[in-house]
């Protein structure tokens, strides 16, 4: 591989790009409406209320801080047993959960994010969760809700073979799968938006490392997958909408 070509690709980890952009001519600055805080759910998904996701964490979480740092590692063996409705809501709220809409623009939210763009949506294969039937959902945040998408007994095999034959993947009890939205962030930062995209996944994997240690579980984050069939397995377009990182989770 020649140097030019490493210098091209590490061009995307650096912030030159912003020195080159006119940032009076973005989408928010032209006054053009933000991009929804959430996408659409279609009107005849079935939908499943959360127990409230902040309350479980406090309530299950067995450890500060400072140990579950401490402690934090990748786990890709699973004991197989279910997690609760309760475990997968602690997750879902550490990783995405709203604390506060400012306005049909701006959400603060559990993880930091580049202008409080927050471009992501949440995916779940669910494969062990107790009251759930496996298949795959969407988490809606702004509704404390999952969007039941698709029944589906081998949801976990076929995440499996998305993610490039990483075995693993089909012992998780789920498997959450990150979209991003990217008009979300380039609505208000143009072509800088896609670094910062990048970063703000990492914020949102690193929570539910912390969050599966705090209830005795684990994840490993997964980077190498097959982009079509990670994006076709959730049905979103791989353009508007694509696959950017995924992490099963489990029982130690």
């Amino acid at each position: 591989m020649s140097q030019r070509t490493y210098d091209a690709h590490r061009f995307f980890l650096k912030d030159t790009i912003r020195q080159q952009i006119n940032f009076a001519q973005t989408d928010q600055n032209r006054g053009v409406p933000p991009p929804p805080l959430q996408q659409p759910c279609p009107p005849d998904a079935e939908r499943i209320s959360l127990p409230d996701g902040a309350a479980a964490l406090e309530r299950l979480g067995t450890l500060s801080v400072g140990k579950a740092i401490a402690q934090r590692e990748s786990v890709r063996h699973f004991a197989g047993t279910p997690l609760t409705l309760d475990e997968l809501a602690c997750l879902l709220w550490a990783t995405q959960g709203v604390r506060e809409v400012i306005n049909p623009a701006v959400a603060l939210r559990t993880v930091p994010s580049a202008g409080a763009r927050h471009s992501f949506e949440t995916y779940l294969a669910v494969t062990q969760v107790d009251s759930l039937t496996p298949g795959l959902y969407r988490y809606l945040p702004f509704d404390g809700e999952l969007a039941r998408i698709q029944d589906d007994p081998h949801i976990g095999r076929r995440a499996a073979r998305a993610c490039l034959g990483q075995s693993f993947v089909a012992d998780a009890a789920v498997t959450f799968f990150w979209t991003t939205v990217p008009a979300r962030m380039e609505w208000r930062y143009g072509l800088a938006a896609h670094k910062v995209i990048a970063v703000d996944v990492g914020h949102v994997c690193q929570n539910l490392y912390l969050a599966c240690e705090c209830i005795h579980s684990g994840t490993c984050a997964i980077a190498a997958y097959d982009q079509d069939a990670c994006d076709a397995l959730l049905g979103v377009d791989g353009n508007e909408e694509f696959t950017v990182y995924i992490a099963p989770v489990g029982k130690k």
